[in-house]
C-alpha cells in the first residue's frame, strides 16, 4: 500500500533537513497523488519542502476505494532497509505477508508494525474473503543510527489504547498521548494518533518539545493559523512549542496526528528504501535483484516479486 519514494516526492540525495518551527505554526501543503499498484494513494510525505515530522518520513492515506476477495491490493514481495512500516485502517481488511514468515490479517482498530533493520522483504494482498472498502494509512518512521543496521521484526496489535477528549477519542498507535501508551516498538521518541472527533471542538494535549503535522482522513477539521478547514490531501505541519492543539469539527470526522523529536540526521529516500548515502541504497538494490543473496529471506505470496529499478544517480 505505500512506497516506492522516487524523486518527484524528494531528491535522490541526502540533503539538510529542515529544521521544524521553533514556535507554534501551522503551513498547509498539498499531498501528491500517487499510484502504488491498483490503489491511488495522497501522498502527504515526504516533500521536497519537508522530508520527516519527528522520524515520521512518509504518509500514504489510500481510499477509500473498493476492493474484492481477490484484488485491488496486489502489492508483491519488496524490500525495506532502514525503517519501521506502521500500517493502519480505518475500513477494510490487507493481508500482511513478510520474509520473517509473519502472514498476519490487519483490520480497523488494529497496528501492523514491520522493523525493516538491516533488510526486510514483505507484500500487502488480498485477503481472499474481504469485499468492501478498504481506508486507511501507511506511514514509515526513519531508525535511528543505533537501530537501523539491527535484525528485522514484526510485530500486530489487535488492541490499542484510547484517550478520552472533549468531543472524541483518541487512539495511541505508537508512542504516548497523556496516560495512553501504545504497546508497539518506537526507536525514538515519536507518536502517531487517530482522532475520531464528534461535532464540538477538542483539546488534544501535546509535547512541546515534539514536532506535528495533522492528516485529514474523512471529512473536514479547522484549527486556529488557517484560512479554511483542513481536508483530505493536505498535511498541516504544525512546528514545535504546542502543548495542545483545538481542532473543531461540525460533523464526525477521522484525523491523523504525527509527531516527535527532529529527526537526528537527514535521510536519503529513495523507492521502498530509507538510507544515509546512495552507497547504501545500491547495496541493498543490488542485494534485492540477486536471487542468490541472503540478505533479504524470501516471501511466501502469490504475487510476483518486485524488482528493483536502479537507482537514477547509477543511470546518470
Amino acid at each position: 500500500m505505500s512506497g516506492p519514494v522516487r524523486t518527484e516526492d524528494v531528491p535522490a540525495v541526502a540533503t539538510d533537513a529542515i529544521r521544524p518551527a521553533p514556535n507554534p505554526t501551522v503551513v498547509v501543503t498539498d499531498s501528491r497523488t500517487s499510484q502504488v499498484g491498483h490503489v491511488a494513494v495522497r501522498r502527504a510525505l515526504p516533500q521536497r519542502t519537508r522530508r520527516t515530522v519527528g522520524a515520521w518520513c512518509f504518509v500514504d492515506h489510500m481510499g477509500p476505494v473498493p476492493v474484492t476477495e481477490d484484488g485491488g491490493v496486489d502489492i508483491g514481495p519488496h524490500p525495506h532497509i532502514g525503517l519501521h512500516t506502521v500500517t493502519w485502517l480505518v475500513a477494510g481488511e490487507v493481508l500482511h505477508r513478510d520474509g520473517l514468515g509473519s502472514e498476519q490479517v490487519i483490520r480497523p482498530g488494529q497496528l501492523n508494525l514491520m522493523t525493516a533493520g538491516h533488510g526486510v522483504a514483505h507484500a500487502e494482498e488480498a485477503t481472499g474473503r474481504y469485499r468492501g472498502d478498504l481506508h486507511g494509512v501507511q506511514l514509515w518512521v526513519a531508525q535511528p543510527e543505533t537501530t537501523r543496521h539491527g535484525p528485522p521484526a514484526f510485530e500486530h496489535h489487535a488492541e490499542l489504547p484510547h484517550l478520552d477528549l472533549d468531543h472524541g477519542v483518541a487512539t495511541v498507535l505508537v508512542g504516548a498521548l497523556g496516560a495512553a501508551a501504545s504497546p508497539a516498538r518506537r526507536d525514538t521518541d515519536l507518536v502517531g494518533v487517530d482522532l475520531d472527533l464528534r461535532p464540538g471542538t477538542t483539546v488534544v494535549p501535546l509535547q512541546p518539545g515534539h514536532e506535528h503535522a495533522l492528516v485529514v482522513l474523512d471529512g473536514a477539521v479547522a484549527l486556529a493559523g488557517t484560512a479554511g478547514p483542513v481536508r483530505p490531501g493536505h498535511l498541516a505541519y504544525l512546528g514545535e512549542g504546542r502543548d495542545e492543539l483545538a481542532l473543531t469539527v461540525t460533523a464526525p470526522e477521522r484525523a491523523l496526528l504525527v509527531g516527535g523529536e527532529p529527526f537526528e540526521s537527514p535521510v536519503l529516500m529513495w523507492w521502498n528504501y530509507v538510507a544515509r548515502t546512495q552507497g547504501e541504497v545500491g547495496a541493498a538494490v543490488r542485494a534485492w535483484n540477486d536471487p542468490d543473496d541472503a540478505r533479504f529471506a524470501p516471501v511466501t505470496s502469490r504475487l510476483d516479486r518486485i524488482p528493483s529499478p536502479s537507482p537514477p544517480w547509477e543511470r546518470w
